[in-house]
């Protein structure tokens, strides 16, 4: 069962088409990750999903609304993270719970029992009466997807979850996040951080100037686009090497002063430069993964347009 759908979805504002021809699915107890560079209309594709603006041609479809008209009613059933904290400065732990859980219309007795679910759920019982201003960031992060949980949602939307987080920090909430997938709830990822779509997603959808330019498995979009293992080679020499030992219809890709050769290509490098072992030339020999997909799709250029 879908729990999210679009259909040939485009959005304009004005004469800018920052999104065209969008069709995707989100089933019950699945979770997607939505990967782009910024701008690339990922945050467009949440706020249509939420039905807090509308597409200017095509149809979404939230937890089975019929159309942007009844999708607050389907809210009510949804979860959402946001990219930046949004937990209220004038409330304990356990108040920000409590206070969010009334603007769903939970019941005092179940709200009562699902703060302290949540609470422990969050590792925070002995933070419950703290104020978040002394929260750490990890600590916040955790209130924050608690708070999103307070309704019992079938849909959770997270927006960036882990951004600044250390990397224990980051590996708890990762925990967190598969135990709910475990539990059946849908998740609707977006993120910056390949590792993370690639641990968390059973699905991944990169969109790029607002186009859907692959869709998959993490694994099916690995071996598609990126074939075999990588050599990344960086250094003060690393440019001279490169060009004495790579034919020149073989260029490798570049990023800055690192190099990424990949497949035969690469296990033939590396072979060379175990051979000589020249001086000025560091490098790693590692499997490829979704960052490659990700680089490969979008290009390696910063640009925020």
């Amino acid at each position: 069962m879908d729990v999210l759908s679009f259909t040939s979805v485009s959005k304009r504002f004005g004469d800018r088409e920052v999104l065209k021809d969008i069709s995707l699915r989100l089933q019950e107890g699945e979770c997607i990750a939505l990967l782009g560079p910024n701008g690339a209309g990922k945050s467009t594709i949440i706020q249509l999903a939420l039905g807090l603006m509308t597409p200017s041609s095509g149809e979404v479809h939230l937890l089975a609304s019929r159309d942007q008209s009844d999708a607050h009613l389907a809210r009510y059933e949804v979860g959402v993270v946001p990219q930046y904290d949004a937990l209220d400065p004038d409330f304990t732990v356990e108040e920000n719970l409590r206070v969010f859980g009334t603007y769903f219309g939970v019941g005092k007795p179940q709200l009562a029992e699902r703060t302290e679910e949540l609470l422990d759920f969050a590792a925070l019982k002995s933070r419950r009466a703290e104020g978040v201003s002394v929260l750490s960031g990890g600590m916040r992060r955790r209130l924050t997807l608690a708070r999103a949980l307070i309704n019992t949602p079938r849909l959770l939307f997270l927006d960036e979850p882990t951004t600044a987080l250390d990397p224990q920090a980051k590996h708890l909430m990762w925990e967190r996040l598969i135990q709910l997938k475990r539990a059946g709830l849908s998740l609707f990822l977006t993120t910056h951080y390949m590792d993370e779509a690639q641990r968390l997603a059973d699905r991944v959808i990169v969109i790029d100037r607002g186009v859907i330019v692959a869709q998959g498995s993490p694994v099916e979009l690995i071996e598609q686009f990126v074939k075999g293992p990588v050599l990344e080679v960086w250094g003060m020499k690393a440019q001279h090497w490169v060009t004495r030992l790579v034919a020149a219809e073989e260029a490798p890709m570049q990023r800055g002063e690192t190099f990424y050769l990949f497949g035969d290509l690469a296990r033939q490098f590396l072979d060379k430069l175990n051979a000589l072992k020249p001086d000025g030339i560091e490098y790693l020999f590692r499997p490829s993964n979704l960052e490659d997909v990700f680089f490969h799709l979008t290009g390696r250029d910063l640009r925020d347009d």
